[in-house]
């Protein structure tokens, strides 16, 4: 079975305290929805599009798994602390075998 990733570009973040506040109850929902963190504002070398912003990589067991995790009531919840003061493109992709 193909794995599911969560791939997520911050363009900007404006407000470093809410990206704070979402992480401690985004990190429980994901690991309860069976995700584990493969990468995590690392170093970013851009090419391109040139975005070299915070850039989150999230692996699951299958992309069921991943968009179920998403859709789950727990990471909406996290979801709520996330407004105004960041910009990210989150996408669901699924792995290949």
């Amino acid at each position: 079975m193909a794995k599911g990733y969560w791939v997520s570009v911050y363009p900007a973040i404006s407000d470093p305290e809410r990206l704070t506040a979402y992480d401690k109850l985004a990190r429980p929902a994901v690991q309860a929805g069976g995700g584990r963190v493969l990468s995590r504002g690392g170093r970013v070398v851009a090419h391109e599009a040139g975005i070299t912003q915070r850039v989150v990589l999230i692996e699951f067991d299958s992309f069921e798994q991943a968009v179920a995790a998403y859709e789950s009531e727990a990471y909406q919840k996290a979801l709520v602390a996330l407004p105004d003061g960041v910009e990210r493109d989150l996408r669901i992709i699924e792995g290949i075998d």
